[in-house]
């Protein structure tokens, strides 16, 4: 089953309420997403950590073969 970018943003924003989130659907048959998520809380952080944040709040979507997400190309970062 296919997510929609709605439920994508929604899963992040639980973890990351003031976050500036843009969720794109590269291919247009929802599995297949891009997610810009920019917030404070990665300040420090490296991008290997801040990406795991990042999927943790996605809690299992994208395990294994029948998750429901099946790619999203992933940037994080803090506001500049």
């Amino acid at each position: 089953m296919a997510m929609h970018a709605h439920d994508i943003e929604a899963l992040i924003r639980a973890s990351f309420p003031k976050a500036k989130i843009t969720i794109t659907d590269l291919a247009g048959d929802g599995n297949h997403y891009s997610a810009e998520v920019i917030d404070e809380s990665f300040r420090g952080q490296n991008r290997v950590q801040q990406q795991r944040a990042v999927y943790a709040a996605l809690k299992g979507k994208m395990d294994g073969a029948q998750g429901e997400l099946h790619a999203l190309a992933l940037t994080t970062k803090a506001p500049d």
